[in-house]
Protein backbone atom coordinates (compact mmCIF):
# COMPACT_ATOMS: atom_id res chain seq x y z
CA UNK A 1 0.00 0.00 0.00
CA UNK A 2 1.41 3.06 -0.96
CA UNK A 3 1.40 6.06 1.65
CA UNK A 4 -1.38 8.26 1.37
CA UNK A 5 -1.01 10.86 3.84
CA UNK A 6 1.50 13.50 3.34
CA UNK A 7 1.55 15.30 7.52
CA UNK A 8 4.26 17.91 6.35
CA UNK A 9 2.04 21.22 5.87
CA UNK A 10 2.38 22.85 2.45
CA UNK A 11 2.44 26.59 1.70
CA UNK A 12 -0.49 28.34 0.62
CA UNK A 13 -0.66 29.35 -3.06
CA UNK A 14 0.56 32.70 -3.66
CA UNK A 15 -2.17 35.54 -4.14
CA UNK A 16 -4.05 36.08 -7.92
CA UNK A 17 -4.02 39.48 -8.98
CA UNK A 18 -7.34 40.70 -9.13
CA UNK A 19 -9.92 39.70 -11.49
CA UNK A 20 -7.86 36.73 -12.90
CA UNK A 21 -9.64 33.19 -12.27
CA UNK A 22 -8.88 31.56 -9.19
CA UNK A 23 -7.23 28.17 -10.90
CA UNK A 24 -7.20 28.95 -15.39
CA UNK A 25 -8.84 25.71 -16.63
CA UNK A 26 -9.77 24.40 -13.19
CA UNK A 27 -12.82 24.23 -11.56
CA UNK A 28 -15.58 26.56 -12.33
CA UNK A 29 -17.00 28.67 -9.21
CA UNK A 30 -20.46 28.12 -9.88
CA UNK A 31 -20.92 25.39 -12.86
CA UNK A 32 -24.26 25.16 -13.16
CA UNK A 33 -25.43 28.76 -12.95
CA UNK A 34 -28.81 29.78 -13.59
CA UNK A 35 -29.31 26.77 -15.96
CA UNK A 36 -31.44 24.93 -13.72
CA UNK A 37 -33.76 25.65 -10.87
CA UNK A 38 -32.54 26.39 -7.52
CA UNK A 39 -33.35 23.70 -4.84
CA UNK A 40 -32.82 23.50 -1.01
CA UNK A 41 -29.10 23.26 -0.82
CA UNK A 42 -28.02 19.95 1.42
CA UNK A 43 -24.56 20.89 1.54
CA UNK A 44 -22.88 23.51 3.53
CA UNK A 45 -19.90 25.38 0.97
CA UNK A 46 -16.54 25.52 2.96
CA UNK A 47 -14.42 28.40 2.15
CA UNK A 48 -10.33 27.21 3.56
CA UNK A 49 -7.31 27.83 2.11
CA UNK A 50 -6.30 25.68 -1.21
CA UNK A 51 -2.27 24.87 -0.26
CA UNK A 52 0.12 24.94 -3.66
CA UNK A 53 0.43 21.61 -4.18
CA UNK A 54 -3.02 21.47 -4.26
CA UNK A 55 -3.49 24.54 -6.42
CA UNK A 56 -0.98 22.89 -8.92
CA UNK A 57 -3.05 19.49 -8.70
CA UNK A 58 -6.25 21.55 -10.10
CA UNK A 59 -4.39 23.83 -12.81
CA UNK A 60 -2.17 20.73 -14.35
CA UNK A 61 -4.69 17.77 -13.57
CA UNK A 62 -8.48 19.50 -14.09
CA UNK A 63 -8.67 19.16 -17.68
CA UNK A 64 -7.72 15.58 -17.61
CA UNK A 65 -9.78 14.15 -14.30
CA UNK A 66 -12.23 16.86 -13.61
CA UNK A 67 -15.52 17.89 -14.77
CA UNK A 68 -17.95 20.40 -13.77
CA UNK A 69 -21.51 19.85 -13.10
CA UNK A 70 -23.13 22.22 -15.33
CA UNK A 71 -26.22 20.24 -15.68
CA UNK A 72 -26.04 20.98 -19.41
CA UNK A 73 -24.30 17.32 -20.95
CA UNK A 74 -25.22 13.65 -20.26
CA UNK A 75 -22.08 11.93 -19.15
CA UNK A 76 -20.87 8.57 -21.52
CA UNK A 77 -19.81 6.98 -18.11
CA UNK A 78 -17.86 3.49 -19.92
CA UNK A 79 -16.03 6.39 -22.45
CA UNK A 80 -14.73 7.89 -19.27
CA UNK A 81 -13.57 5.03 -17.52
CA UNK A 82 -12.56 2.70 -20.09
CA UNK A 83 -15.76 0.68 -19.57
CA UNK A 84 -15.17 -0.13 -15.92
CA UNK A 85 -18.54 -0.32 -13.26
CA UNK A 86 -18.95 3.23 -11.96
CA UNK A 87 -19.34 4.20 -8.51
CA UNK A 88 -20.65 7.66 -7.82
CA UNK A 89 -18.80 8.89 -3.83
CA UNK A 90 -20.88 12.19 -3.26
CA UNK A 91 -18.92 14.06 -0.55
CA UNK A 92 -15.03 13.11 -0.22
CA UNK A 93 -13.29 15.70 2.74
CA UNK A 94 -10.03 15.39 1.40
CA UNK A 95 -9.90 12.52 -0.64
CA UNK A 96 -7.51 9.94 1.38
CA UNK A 97 -10.38 7.61 1.69
CA UNK A 98 -11.35 7.69 -1.95
CA UNK A 99 -7.93 6.79 -2.95
CA UNK A 100 -7.61 4.17 -0.82
CA UNK A 101 -10.49 2.54 -2.10
CA UNK A 102 -9.91 3.57 -5.72
CA UNK A 103 -6.23 2.19 -4.87
CA UNK A 104 -7.33 -1.24 -3.75
CA UNK A 105 -9.97 -1.87 -6.16
CA UNK A 106 -8.79 -0.60 -9.44
CA UNK A 107 -11.53 -2.49 -11.38
CA UNK A 108 -14.23 -0.17 -10.07
CA UNK A 109 -13.95 3.31 -11.26
CA UNK A 110 -14.85 6.18 -8.82
CA UNK A 111 -16.76 9.15 -9.61
CA UNK A 112 -16.27 11.34 -6.75
CA UNK A 113 -18.33 14.48 -6.48
CA UNK A 114 -17.18 17.60 -3.50
CA UNK A 115 -17.68 21.22 -3.81
CA UNK A 116 -14.84 22.02 -1.40
CA UNK A 117 -12.04 23.21 -3.81
CA UNK A 118 -8.71 22.00 -1.23
CA UNK A 119 -10.62 18.40 -1.44
CA UNK A 120 -10.56 18.48 -4.93
CA UNK A 121 -7.02 19.70 -5.39
CA UNK A 122 -5.81 16.62 -2.72
CA UNK A 123 -7.50 14.01 -4.31
CA UNK A 124 -6.12 14.98 -7.91
CA UNK A 125 -2.77 15.12 -6.38
CA UNK A 126 -3.35 11.65 -4.65
CA UNK A 127 -4.53 10.25 -7.66
CA UNK A 128 -1.65 11.44 -9.88
CA UNK A 129 1.02 10.36 -6.97
CA UNK A 130 -0.37 6.95 -6.18
CA UNK A 131 -0.81 5.97 -10.28
CA UNK A 132 -4.56 5.93 -10.36
CA UNK A 133 -6.13 6.05 -13.53
CA UNK A 134 -9.91 4.81 -12.09
CA UNK A 135 -10.81 8.26 -10.37
CA UNK A 136 -12.69 11.10 -11.42
CA UNK A 137 -13.40 14.67 -9.54
CA UNK A 138 -17.06 16.51 -9.87
CA UNK A 139 -17.06 20.17 -8.94
CA UNK A 140 -20.67 21.11 -8.22
CA UNK A 141 -24.45 19.99 -6.86
CA UNK A 142 -24.21 15.96 -6.84
CA UNK A 143 -28.55 16.26 -7.53
CA UNK A 144 -27.81 18.14 -10.80
CA UNK A 145 -25.02 15.53 -11.40
CA UNK A 146 -27.53 12.29 -10.94
CA UNK A 147 -30.74 14.54 -12.62
CA UNK A 148 -28.98 15.65 -15.34
CA UNK A 149 -25.98 14.25 -16.22
CA UNK A 150 -26.03 10.90 -15.57
CA UNK A 151 -28.44 7.89 -17.52
CA UNK A 152 -30.29 5.79 -16.61
CA UNK A 153 -29.19 2.50 -15.08
CA UNK A 154 -25.38 3.58 -15.20
CA UNK A 155 -24.12 3.52 -12.12
CA UNK A 156 -23.03 0.23 -10.36
CA UNK A 157 -22.84 2.26 -6.70
CA UNK A 158 -23.52 4.78 -4.31
CA UNK A 159 -21.75 6.36 -1.42
CA UNK A 160 -22.55 8.90 0.77
CA UNK A 161 -20.01 9.34 3.56
CA UNK A 162 -20.41 10.96 6.60
CA UNK A 163 -23.02 13.93 4.73
CA UNK A 164 -23.71 17.24 6.35
CA UNK A 165 -26.07 15.98 9.34
CA UNK A 166 -27.69 19.52 9.09
CA UNK A 167 -28.75 18.63 13.23
CA UNK A 168 -31.08 21.71 13.56
CA UNK A 169 -34.69 20.79 13.37
CA UNK A 170 -35.46 23.52 11.13
CA UNK A 171 -32.55 22.49 9.03
CA UNK A 172 -33.74 18.36 8.59
CA UNK A 173 -35.41 19.77 5.06
CA UNK A 174 -31.69 20.14 4.08
CA UNK A 175 -30.42 16.44 4.80
CA UNK A 176 -29.38 14.77 1.28
CA UNK A 177 -31.21 10.65 2.65
CA UNK A 178 -34.59 12.16 1.48
CA UNK A 179 -37.67 10.18 -0.04
CA UNK A 180 -36.74 12.45 -3.40
CA UNK A 181 -33.29 11.74 -3.45
CA UNK A 182 -33.88 8.00 -3.11
CA UNK A 183 -36.46 8.47 -6.10
CA UNK A 184 -33.99 9.85 -8.01
CA UNK A 185 -31.06 7.71 -6.96
CA UNK A 186 -32.73 4.32 -7.80
CA UNK A 187 -33.22 5.01 -11.25
CA UNK A 188 -29.46 5.98 -11.62
CA UNK A 189 -28.44 2.99 -10.26
CA UNK A 190 -28.41 -0.52 -11.82
CA UNK A 191 -30.87 -3.56 -10.09
CA UNK A 192 -28.55 -5.17 -7.25
CA UNK A 193 -26.33 -1.91 -7.04
CA UNK A 194 -25.71 -1.34 -3.32
CA UNK A 195 -26.28 2.14 -1.54
CA UNK A 196 -23.77 2.63 1.16
CA UNK A 197 -24.26 5.23 3.63
CA UNK A 198 -22.47 6.21 6.83
CA UNK A 199 -23.03 8.84 9.96
CA UNK A 200 -21.93 9.67 12.72
CA UNK A 201 -24.58 11.57 14.02
CA UNK A 202 -27.10 9.21 15.31
CA UNK A 203 -30.77 11.03 14.57
CA UNK A 204 -29.66 11.19 11.26
CA UNK A 205 -28.86 7.34 10.91
CA UNK A 206 -31.78 6.79 12.65
CA UNK A 207 -33.74 8.82 9.70
CA UNK A 208 -31.42 7.50 7.07
CA UNK A 209 -32.64 3.47 8.35
CA UNK A 210 -36.15 4.74 7.99
CA UNK A 211 -36.32 6.52 4.47
CA UNK A 212 -34.20 3.75 3.11
CA UNK A 213 -36.15 0.64 4.53
CA UNK A 214 -39.65 2.66 3.56
CA UNK A 215 -38.78 2.45 0.45
CA UNK A 216 -40.03 -0.05 -2.75
CA UNK A 217 -37.32 0.19 -4.64
CA UNK A 218 -34.41 -0.78 -2.19
CA UNK A 219 -33.75 -3.50 0.41
CA UNK A 220 -31.63 -4.04 3.12
CA UNK A 221 -28.64 -6.08 2.87
CA UNK A 222 -28.76 -7.01 6.60
CA UNK A 223 -31.18 -9.84 7.51
CA UNK A 224 -32.42 -8.38 10.60
CA UNK A 225 -32.95 -5.00 8.93
CA UNK A 226 -30.68 -2.93 10.99
CA UNK A 227 -27.40 -1.25 10.42
CA UNK A 228 -24.32 -2.88 8.59
CA UNK A 229 -21.17 -3.16 10.60
CA UNK A 230 -18.44 -1.30 8.79
CA UNK A 231 -17.27 -2.95 5.89
CA UNK A 232 -13.54 -3.57 4.95
CA UNK A 233 -13.98 -1.86 1.66
CA UNK A 234 -14.66 1.48 3.64
CA UNK A 235 -11.49 2.89 5.25
CA UNK A 236 -11.43 4.65 8.98
CA UNK A 237 -10.85 8.53 7.86
CA UNK A 238 -9.58 11.06 9.86
CA UNK A 239 -13.24 12.69 10.47
CA UNK A 240 -14.83 9.10 11.67
CA UNK A 241 -11.80 8.46 13.91
CA UNK A 242 -12.29 11.92 15.71
CA UNK A 243 -16.00 11.11 16.12
CA UNK A 244 -15.44 7.64 17.83
CA UNK A 245 -12.43 9.99 20.13
CA UNK A 246 -15.37 11.86 21.03
CA UNK A 247 -17.97 8.75 22.24
CA UNK A 248 -19.89 9.04 18.61
CA UNK A 249 -20.82 5.96 16.75
CA UNK A 250 -20.85 4.93 13.36
CA UNK A 251 -23.52 3.71 11.63
CA UNK A 252 -23.31 1.86 8.44
CA UNK A 253 -26.47 1.54 6.21
CA UNK A 254 -25.85 -1.01 2.94
CA UNK A 255 -29.28 -1.20 0.36
CA UNK A 256 -29.35 -3.07 -2.49
CA UNK A 257 -31.41 -1.49 -5.54
CA UNK A 258 -34.32 -3.89 -5.97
Amino acid sequence: MSELLNLTPEPSAPRRPKGEPRFPGGPAADPAGSHHERRIRSFQPRRSRVTAGQGDALERLWPKWGLDVDGLRVLDLGEMFDGLPVVLEIGFGMGEATAQMAEEDPATGILASDVHTPGQGNLLRLAERNGLSNVRVANGDAIILLREMLPAGSLAGLRVYFPDPWPKSRHHKRRLIQPEFLDLAATRLTPGAVLHCATDWEPYAEQMLDVLTSHPEFENTVADGGYAPRPAFRPMTRFEGQGLDKGHTVHDLLFRRS
